[in-house]
């Protein structure tokens, strides 16, 4: 029954593409017309059909990182971008629909991050190694999307790009106090100091990223202008000129959305402008993968901007610009991706097998996501007064921006 309820599925799914699929019993089936992408996997014990007919998105994941789903050349990243690209244009049956609406109706009951629960949600994927995300990002351990602003940009130079990018849309003035809500290991809020005179205050909730970013500043000679804080961001009770928020929305939760846009509004002094940069979707609302959700982002939630305009709104701030990146998080991903492997030697020192083929999971299955599936980047340029930001975008064109965007690359 397992067996034939995955074949259906695949049956109706796979519109685009070839999979070769070898049963538990040695038997073989292929599926779909064949195409730019043709992976031939494995799956090893009967064990896996139950739980893949059962719970698809998940059972997948589990099985590649214990080794009962085998992929031939271990091609995990054209397995997932294979499985993406089919999952908006193949023919789902009736439980796989009724499933995907349940979790979609109850996305909300799963990100309820009040404070503690958004504690231990960030401990989880944030405190595992310093190590690990240094020789995965690099020097600055820039853990969110790159900007290519032009082709042959190395992934250090579009991460400077993005950060100058954002700092554009801040309007930046030497003295002005900023907020980073969740500064990550501090790269972001160094920047601003060093580079546009700010003061900053960077919040986060991990107690790895605190103790690195309070490092980096002091070896950098930039404690005195720059202050990171173990804080929730909900905490604060304090006015800036400038709030900006980079990879940090998608951990806030849908039920969060007010509260945090409401917080920002709040947060801001009069004439202030905040710049939100979040993974987005383009599509109507979904669940987050309960894969994801269970290894990696628990309590993560990637929104639509119908979510996102309602709150928005509510907080009675201005939206006075909005951009979608779309063909950025592809590549910064697939950069990722290359340095992890490239670290394999020393990652074995420190994890076994599993927590590898997990890691490599995650990273392609994001990769694919946005290279196969509806996700982008949203940068939210927000101000409590609409006027408090020029009314044509030629600032960030103009000769001295150009001048910063060029020495970042």
């Amino acid at each position: 029954m397992w067996k034939a309820m995955i074949d259906r599925l695949l049956r109706g799914m796979i519109a685009d593409g070839l999979l070769v699929l070898k049963w538990p019993d040695g038997s073989t089936s292929r599926y779909g017309p064949g195409g730019e992408i043709e992976v031939k996997g494995h799956l090893k014990d009967e064990s896996i059909l139950r739980d893949i007919a059962l719970r698809p998105q998940l059972a997948i994941g589990e099985g590649y990182m214990d080794g009962r789903l085998v992929l031939e050349n271990d091609d995990c990243y054209g397995f997932l971008a294979l499985m993406v690209r089919n999952l908006h244009r193949g023919t789902m049956p009736p439980w796989f629909r009724a499933a995907d609406s349940l979790r979609i109706a109850t996305r909300a009951l799963a990100t309820r991050n009040g404070v503690a629960r958004s504690g231990r949600n960030v401990r989880h994927h944030y405190d595992i190694s310093d190590d690990l995300y240094a020789r995965m990002l690099g020097e600055d351990m820039q853990y969110s999307c790159a900007y290519f602003a032009r082709p042959g940009l190395s992934l250090e130079q579009a991460q400077a790009a993005k950060k100058a990018h954002i700092a554009g849309k801040l309007l930046l003035e030497p003295g002005m106090r900023v907020l980073d809500i969740g500064c990550g290991w501090g790269g972001m809020a160094m920047t601003l100091v060093r580079d546009y005179g700010a003061r900053v205050v960077g919040v986060t909730l991990s107690e790895n990223q605190l103790a690195t970013a309070r490092a980096r500043a002091e070896k950098a000679g930039l404690a005195g202008q720059v202050e990171f804080r173990l804080m929730d961001y909900r905490k604060l009770d304090e006015r800036f000129d400038r709030v900006v928020s980079v990879g940090m929305l998608e951990h806030v939760g849908l039920p969060q959305f007010p509260t945090y846009f409401q917080r920002v509004h709040d947060l801001l002094a009069p004439g202030g402008v905040a710049l939100i940069h979040a993974i987005g979707n383009l599509a109507k609302p979904h669940a987050t993968s309960p894969w994801l959700a269970k290894y990696i982002f628990p309590g993560g939630y990637i929104p639509a901007q119908s979510e996102l305009a309602p709150a928005i709104e509510k907080a009675r701030l201005a939206t006075t610009d909005l951009e979608v990146w779309r063909g950025h998080y592809g590549p910064t991903l697939h950069a990722w991706r290359d340095r992890f492997e490239a670290s394999l030697d020393w990652v074995r020192t420190q994890y076994d097998e599993r927590f590898i083929r997990m890691w490599r999971f995650y990273l392609c299955a994001c990769e694919a996501a946005f290279e196969e599936g509806p996700q982008a980047v949203f940068h939210y340029q927000l101000a409590r007064d609409q006027y408090a930001v020029p009314v044509t975008r030629d600032y960030l064109y103009s000769e001295d921006a150009a001048q910063m965007l060029h020495a970042a690359q």
